[in-house]
C-alpha cells in the first residue's frame, strides 16, 4: 500500500523525482544506517548468528550469478544488456522491501536477522555487480575502486558499528539511542513511498523479453534456489523465512544507479526494477503461504 501511495503522490505531483533523488540519499546514508545499527547493537548476537544461513545466501546467490552468467553470455546478443541483465536476476533490494518484509513477517527478531544476512550480502553484491558490469562495458574492473566503495559503504559500517557495540556491550546514551530511533523509524515507511515514486510504466514494453528474463531470475529462480539450499542445509524457521523474504525483495534500485554511472543500458535497468518490484509483491504473498504450509518458517 506505501508503494501504491508513493506512486499516487508522484501522480499527484506530490511527490517528484529531485524529492526522490534527495530523499534516497537521506534514506541510504543515514536513515537505514541507524535502523541497522539499532537492531544489531541491541541484539543477542549468539542467538541471531547462523554461519549456515550466511553460507546459504552467499552460495545461492554465487549460483544464481554463474548461470545466468553462462545464459546471458550464449543467448542474449547485446554486450550491453548482458551486464545489467545478470545483475537485475539476483541483485535483492534487501536494503528496504526485504527488511520490510521481514519486520511485518517476524517484527524486531526478523529485523534483527535480516540485518545480520543484509550486512554479509551486501558486499557481495557489490563485488560480482561491479565486476560483471566492468566486463561487459570493456572497462577495467578496479580493485581498489571496489574496495574504496565496500570500505566506504554507510550501510557495511553502521552493521560493523552495530557488531561492535552488541559484542562488546558497550553503553550508548539515551539521547544518542533516541536520536537514532527516530532516524530508524524514517526509513521503511520513506522508502517504500520513494519506491512507488521511482515507478516508470511508459517503456516497459520495448525490451519485454530480456525484462522477463531477469524477472524469471529474480523473483522465480533466485528465490527458489536459496530455499532448496537453505532445506538442505537444515535452516529453518525465522532464518528460513528470513531467506526466502530477502531474495524475494525486487531488484534493488541501486542497480540502476551503478548501470547509468558505467554508461550500460540504464533503460532496461529502469524497467527490470519497476517490472520486479510489480511482480514480486504477489508471488511473495503466494510463495510465503506455501512456505508456511508446507515447512516449519512460523516465529517461535
Amino acid at each position: 500500500m506505501l508503494i501504491a501511495f508513493g506512486y499516487g503522490f508522484y501522480k499527484q505531483s506530490l511527490l517528484d523525482d529531485s524529492f526522490v533523488e534527495k530523499a534516497s540519499r537521506l534514506i541510504f546514508n543515514y536513515a537505514l544506517p541507524a535502523l541497522l545499527f539499532v537492531n544489531i547493537s541491541a541484539s543477542d548476537l549468539q542467538a541471531l548468528t547462523e554461519p549456515k544461513t550466511i553460507a546459504v545466501g552467499i552460495s545461492g546467490t554465487l549460483i544464481v550469478f554463474i548461470a545466468f552468467l553462462i545464459l546471458v553470455s550464449l543467448y542474449v546478443p547485446a554486450r550491453q544488456d548482458k551486464g545489467v541483465i545478470i545483475q537485475g536476476a539476483f541483485r535483492s533490494n534487501m536494503g528496504i522491501i526485504g527488511l520490510a518484509y521481514c519486520a511485518n513477517a517476524y517484527g524486531q527478531e526478523g529485523l534483527a536477522y535480516a540485518s545480520i544476512y543484509l550486512g554479509a550480502l551486501t558486499i557481495l553484491y557489490n563485488v560480482l555487480s561491479v565486476a560483471v558490469l566492468n566486463v561487459f562495458e570493456g572497462s577495467q574492473i578496479s580493485i581498489r575502486r571496489i574496495s574504496k566503495g565496500i570500505a566506504t559503504n554507510p550501510i557495511i559500517l553502521s552493521i560493523i558499528a552495530g557488531l561492535v557495540v552488541s559484542v562488546f556491550k558497550l553503553p550508548i546514551p539515551d539521547f544518542a539511542l533516541n536520536t537514532l530511533g527516530y532516524f530508524a523509524q524514517l526509513t521503511l515507511p520513506l522508502a517504500l513511498l520513494c519506491t512507488g515514486a521511482s515507478l516508470r510504466f511508459s517503456s516497459l514494453g520495448s525490451e519485454y523479453k530480456l525484462v522477463l528474463l531477469a524477472l524469471i531470475g529474480k523473483c522465480l529462480v533466485y528465490p527458489a534456489v536459496l530455499v532448496l539450499l537453505a532445506i538442505a542445509f537444515e535452516v529453518s524457521g525465522v532464518s528460513l523465512g528470513v531467506v526466502f523474504l530477502m531474495a524475494m525483495a525486487p531488484t534493488a534500485a541501486a542497480s540502476y544507479v551503478m548501470v547509468r554511472k558505467i554508461g550500460g543500458n540504464h533503460q532496461l535497468a529502469a524497467q527490470i526494477i519497476a517490472i520486479t518490484t510489480i511482480a514480486s509483491l504477489p508471488i511473495t504473498i503466494l510463495g510465503y503461504y506455501a512456505m508456511l504450509k508446507f515447512t516449519s518458517i512460523a516465529a517461535a
